[in-house]
């Protein structure tokens, strides 16, 4: 197997038209389970941080946690305001699962079980990914692009979902989608009003008391039942925004072996 470079580049030199000379370039940092304990999926790690930072307790430790259950992980570092708006985070998110799926020949891994999961405003573009999306442009001379970039399962984690008044996260939108979006945007980034037959499985976790309003994983649950799509919520009774994997005294902890479950019963650990 060829070396894979740490980080991996996200875009070729002149693959991608938005870059900007004056932001870090976006990129994947590869996490493998040892060989003998893989399963064969991978998962495309996308950290909160209100499309303005990412998180850090977002980032690799959900590596480590993936990779304990089988699980290669590639954690996105994505394009961020207020040097890039929408669509170059969801340009990231595309590429990045595309370049996961290009790679599992070489790493003896499963093209057909190829998640992404994500965090806060990480969510909404795990979300987003899950509600546009395509099967790859077999023409293009770049073989990662020849690639479908549809998660075969998302899993959000206190996500935003929405950029609709009430409910939807201000800064987040702001920086995804700028002051005064139109309305053709805000319904086009709201995950919620793009969910299809065709979106696939879904898990969601949030806290009654998160600041990004838990209506947003409400809304999405109702849109993925209304179109039969498998899903499922956790609802914990509290436990703030951000709490990443959780911590032992708090309640919230028990997503991961709640996620765990529900990939473990729809064969996605093999």
């Amino acid at each position: 197997m060829q070396k894979i470079p740490d980080p991996v580049p996200l875009w070729p030199e002149g693959g991608e038209e938005l870059l900007s000379a004056e932001a870090p370039l976006p990129t994947l940092r590869l996490m493998l389970p040892p060989e003998d304990k893989r399963c064969g999926a991978s998962v495309v790690v996308c950290p909160g941080g209100g499309y303005m930072a990412l998180a850090d307790h977002e980032a690799e430790p959900v590596g480590e946690w993936l990779n304990s259950l089988g699980i290669t992980a590639w954690v996105l570092r994505y394009r961020l305001h207020p040097h890039y708006r929408h669509p170059a985070m969801l340009h990231d998110a595309a590429r990045a699962v595309r370049t996961a799926r290009f790679r599992t020949a070489e790493l003896g891994l499963d093209a057909e079980r190829v998640g992404i999961l994500g965090f806060s405003a990480g969510g909404h573009l795990a979300s987003s990914l899950a509600t546009h999306f395509d099967a790859g442009r077999q023409s293009h001379a770049d073989p990662v692009e020849q690639c479908s970039c549809r998660p075969d399962l998302a899993v959000l984690v206190y996500p935003v979902i929405t950029m609709y008044p009430p409910h939807a996260h201000e800064g987040s939108r702001y920086a995804l989608l700028g002051e005064n979006p139109s309305a053709e945007l805000i319904e086009l980034m709201s995950s919620e009003k793009q969910v299809t037959s065709q979106t696939p499985p879904v898990f969601q976790v949030y806290t009654a008391d998160d600041s990004v309003q838990a209506e947003n994983s409400l809304l999405m649950a109702q849109a993925l039942l209304a179109c039969k799509v498998p899903n499922e919520l956790h609802m914990y009774e509290a436990g703030a925004h951000g709490y990443g994997l959780g911590n032992l005294s708090a309640p919230f902890v028990t997503w991961t072996d709640q996620c765990a479950h529900w990939m473990r019963t729809r064969g996605f650990l093999g």
